[in-house]
């Protein structure tokens, strides 16, 4: 099968099309013909090898895991023994990173719970833009943040790839949402749903007289100065992603205690209900950019320039 494979960390350059061998699923997994992949910061993280700590799970001096990409959609090509949840020919979408990422391929193999039936309605492109993000934002808003209907929320980055779907999600829990992005992205943020727009380029965030009773952090630029400056007492800043993993040292010393990291845990519960929300048309995936798999390096580079609206996708299938 054909995929992208990088043998040492470094720039998109690392990243070459090449013939491997196709997978076989073991008794609990599924193997999944992939028709599409979104990337994320994460596999740039990854293909770079920082911060250097996250080399602790991924290799010290080269990559554990060759094949980048977390989000996919795709059918099922065969299942193993003991898997009950599939059949081959179903149609699925999920979050692969606890298998050990893969979907810069044509084929993966997986656990079955870190999959779930995509809606038929939806392209396989849509549905493999939604996985890490939704995930992520639920989890930053749901989990950490115990949003509340009524409640102001302030969402830095609300942009891109978890900033989108955080603002949908938000708007889903009844919250009063705030968007902060640039100024060629506030119409984009406006139709997600956020009530109010600030644009960075013109506008000091920190120096606004508002306080915010959950703010979701997807850039990693606030200090724990500047959010106890804009949250209400008693509330509550969700910090994502792996930009901010350096910043937990500094949160723990300064004494942020309303400030918390987020930490998704994947499963097919929390993937289920972000397939209702799709179903019903209460979250939409927002593409930028679709790459076919020959091009994944092109993709990586758009990527890393950090001005991505919404999710890049990988077209594996045409």
């Amino acid at each position: 099968m054909k995929a992208i494979v990088f043998n040492k960390y470094g720039s998109p350059d690392v990243l070459k099309l090449m013939e491997v061998e196709k997978p076989t699923p073991k008794d609990d997994e599924v193997l999944i013909k992939i028709y599409a992949t979104a990337l994320n910061p994460l596999d740039w993280h990854v293909m770079r090898g920082a911060p250097f700590l996250a080399r602790m799970a991924m290799g010290f001096f080269k990559p554990k895991f060759k094949i980048l990409g977390a989000d996919i959609a795709g059918k099922v090509e065969a299942v193993g023994e003991n898997v009950k949840q599939f059949n081959p020919g179903d149609e699925v979408f999920g979050d692969i990173f606890s298998s050990g990422l893969g979907g810069l391929a044509e084929y993966v193999c997986t656990s079955q719970n870190t999959l779930v039936l995509k809606p038929e309605k939806i392209t396989f492109e849509e549905a493999a833009a939604v996985p890490v993000g939704a995930l992520t934002a639920l989890t930053a808003l749901r989990e950490v943040g115990k949003v509340e209907r009524g409640q102001k929320v302030l969402i830095n980055g609300a942009s891109g790839g978890v900033g989108t779907f955080t603002v949908q999600i938000a708007r889903y829990f009844d919250a009063e949402v705030s968007g902060v992005c640039s100024t060629g992205n506030i119409e984009m943020v406006k139709l997600m749903g956020a009530k109010k727009v600030i644009d960075y380029t013109k506008d000091d965030l920190v120096r606004r007289e508002v306080k915010y009773d959950l703010i979701v952090d997807n850039v990693g630029n606030l200090s724990v100065k500047d959010f106890n400056k804009l949250l209400t007492p008693g509330g509550i800043a969700a910090v994502v992603g792996f930009t901010n993993m350096t910043r937990i040292l500094d949160i723990s010393l300064r004494g942020g205690k309303n400030i918390r990291m987020v930490n998704v845990k994947v499963n097919s519960e929390d993937l289920n209900f972000l397939k209702d929300l799709l179903e019903s048309g209460k979250i939409k995936s927002m593409i930028d950019k679709v790459y076919p798999l020959e091009k994944a390096a092109e993709a990586m580079s758009y990527l890393e320039e950090g001005h991505v609206r919404g999710k890049l996708i990988i077209k594996i299938i045409s």
